[in-house]
């Protein structure tokens, strides 16, 4: 089924007969469909935090029947070929990465949020279906596919790569040294300053500067950690005697781990064809 909708919006057979506002709203409601359709993973797990009991289902604590859930999902969308084997390595590489942060977080000195329910599968007070990379990964590699995006003037490799490790390595650093978050931002608001994504709604290609993409999906993530946090899948050191709003700054930090997971996205084969490098 999914296989068959997906075949219906990567149809771009033109529509000579649309025009005016009647374009542009099937162009947009094609878009918000490519990207629910894309957060197809996002989309089930949150379903199954949703529904899955703080007790837990048949015995097992709920995060362990989160992680079950998060393997099947996985699991399912590359046995119906909906992500590829390639794509699959790239979301583990995600997990390993947010989780490897998220063990930093938790511990007994930084302690920036927690996970407070009991599990058999949490390792370094970390349950294992957390590394919440994967899910950004996922959906990003999704949007690629079903948009079609290409990217114009994408800064030298390296230089992306530069910038995502030290965005990744101030997440850690900042205990110690400072916070350079905004200094990063500035960084990589010069290299992504001419970068933009062209990606195709219905039949027609249209176009945004990367930037944009990169804190709309942030926003979208940060909404995503309100809802989380609401149901107690984490809590932050504020909101653990009442809930209460996650506080805006985390949007920047989202933002940027988004140019983070870009750029291991970026490098996948497949993709790397559609993204135009600019040169000197």
């Amino acid at each position: 089924m999914l296989n068959a909708l997906d075949t219906h919006l990567l149809n771009a057979t033109p529509r000579q007969r649309l025009r005016g506002w009647s374009r542009f709203l099937t162009e947009f409601l094609y878009f918000g469909i490519k990207e629910a359709r894309s957060c197809l993973f996002v989309g089930l797990f949150f379903a199954a935090v949703f529904l899955v009991p703080r007790a837990g289902l048949f015995g097992l604590p709920r995060y362990d029947v989160l992680l079950l859930v998060a393997l099947a999902i996985q699991a399912a969308m590359v046995w119906s070929g909906l992500e590829t084997w390639d794509e699959l390595k790239a979301i583990c590489l995600f997990h390993a990465v947010g989780f490897a942060l998220e063990v930093f977080k938790v511990s007994g000195t930084i302690q920036s949020w927690s996970y407070p329910d009991f599990a058999y599968t949490k390792v370094f007070g970390v349950p294992l279906f957390s590394g919440f990379m994967s899910a950004v990964g996922s959906y990003i590699i999704q949007t690629w596919r079903l948009l079609d995006m290409r990217i114009r003037h994408h800064p030298p490799y390296w230089m992306a790569v530069l910038i995502a490790v030290l965005i990744y390595a101030n997440f850690f650093t900042h205990h110690y040294i400072g916070d350079y978050r905004w200094y990063l931002a500035a960084c990589a608001l010069g290299l992504y300053a001419r970068t933009t994504v062209v990606f195709r709604p219905l039949d027609r290609d249209r176009s945004m500067p990367l930037l944009l993409g990169f804190v709309l999906v942030g926003f979208f993530i940060w909404l995503a950690e309100n809802i989380s946090t609401f149901w107690g899948v984490w809590r932050y050191p504020n909101q653990l005697g009442a809930w209460s709003v996650v506080h805006v700054s985390k949007w920047s930090s989202w933002s940027l781990l988004v140019v983070m997971t870009f750029t291991i996205v970026a490098h996948l084969k497949h993709i790397k064809a559609s993204i135009h490098v600019a040169q000197p």
